[in-house]
């Protein structure tokens, strides 16, 4: 059974959006135990710090000073611009590379970084045009991805931006109640405005290192990846899904009894946190205690049997150990629950074509171009269907 991290990445990433968005803190958390960081078995190396994460570059800050006098009034058309080239050119990649994680500034410069960098960046802009941003957690159904043998638990953020008025006050202004403006760079957040709660900087900061702890664990690089999750804890003791994640690079490395603690940290925090519950099942299989496992799994089957994206889990599990029949039942299940789901088809055309029937394969793989709207998904699909186009033809 594989593993599953959370962060935010696209809606950031592993335990990245994902760092995971998954559920709702407890408002009366009880502090977190911080000596559980105590005498740990990694070597503390260093990571970027927060200012580092939110500062703009020298030739960004020419380019808004050529375009913009920061003298003036903030007005949220004058940054509508520089917001609509961001949503026009971003590439809301879903690829948990390393360089995905990207401070503002490096997310300026390469525009296919995830969600959570790209709201940092328009934050940083937002900041410097005398704008105020307010982050945003946004409540969207569990979302699983599988990159390098493992599943990443997505979340998602955006930024709302508004008018400061409060530094022109006494200035010879017409004071008019503030604009808004939602950034999110995910179009189907966008289309179908799920529900969002308020976080702050010190949290997003807690997911840019919570999503870059969890890729160096994936890699191997114990050592950072340690450093990343103290430093996320360290910004933001309350943030569940840095204690879940910190949990497994000490299962990782055969440090069972302190994993489980970590666990248990991470969901006095937030016991809605169902990755951590499903983590802590593991656990419990290695450590023989198999009916607790299986009481969390019974519960957690329950909670997300109604959510696609969970089926599509399910079935990539049953295709992984070879049965490709099972886990075609398991995808048509997850379209019958949204038939739009691109990656639904996408798992479908992976199971016909295992089991050699290409036709179903190109009709299953044309749905999900179809239906995808980002353009790495695009590019994805069609050169597929260009592969299984020269095959049939070999």
């Amino acid at each position: 059974m594989k593993l599953s991290y959370q962060s935010v990445f696209s809606a950031i990433l592993l335990f990245v959006s994902s760092a995971s968005l998954v559920g709702c803190q407890s408002t009366n958390a009880p502090p977190a135990d911080l000596t559980l960081l105590d005498n740990a078995p990694f070597k503390v190396l260093p990571v970027e710090s927060q200012k580092e994460i939110f500062t703009l570059d020298e030739h960004i800050v020419d380019t808004l000073n050529q375009n913009f006098k920061r003298s003036e009034q903030p007005e949220l058309r004058r940054a509508e611009v520089i917001m609509q080239f961001l949503l026009d050119n971003g590439d809301n990649t879903l690829s948990y590379m390393s360089d995905a994680n990207l401070t503002a500034s490096q997310a300026y410069h390469n525009l296919n970084a995830n969600c959570l960098s790209l709201s940092i960046l328009a934050f940083s802009l937002s900041e410097y045009l005398n704008l105020k941003g307010q982050f945003q957690k946004v409540h969207v159904p569990e979302y699983w991805a599988s990159s390098r043998g493992y599943n990443f638990l997505s979340g998602h953020i955006n930024l709302k931006v508004y008018e400061d008025r409060a530094k022109f006050i006494g200035k010879n202004v017409l004071h008019t109640s503030p604009k808004t403006l939602t950034i999110d760079f995910d179009p189907n957040s966008r289309r179908q405005a799920f529900r969002t709660t308020e976080i702050t900087k010190d949290r997003v900061t807690a997911m840019f290192y919570n999503n870059k702890g969890a890729i160096n664990m994936v890699e191997g690089r114990k050592d950072q990846a340690f450093s990343y999750f103290q430093a996320a804890i360290e910004m933001d003791s309350q943030y569940s899904s840095a204690w879940a994640n910190l949990a497994i690079l000490y299962r990782l490395s055969g440090k069972l009894q302190i994993a489980e603690k970590m666990y248990n940290q991470a969901l006095a925090l937030n016991s809605d946190n169902n990755t951590a519950k499903g983590n802590l099942a593991v656990l419990y299989d290695m450590t023989d205690r198999s009916e607790q496992a299986e009481q969390i799994r019974a519960q957690l089957y329950q909670v997300r049997k109604s959510n696609p994206y969970y089926v599509i889990t399910l079935g990539n599990e049953a295709l992984e150990q070879g049965n490709a029949v099972k886990a075609i039942n398991l995808y048509r299940d997850a379209l019958k629950l949204d038939k739009r789901l691109h990656e639904g088809h996408f798992a479908l055309a992976k199971a016909y074509f295992a089991l050699g029937k290409l036709e179903l394969t190109k009709r299953h793989l044309q749905r999900a171009l179809a239906l995808s709207q980002f353009k790495h998904n695009q590019l994805q699909y069609r050169g597929k269907l260009e592969w299984l186009d020269a095959v049939a033809k070999n």
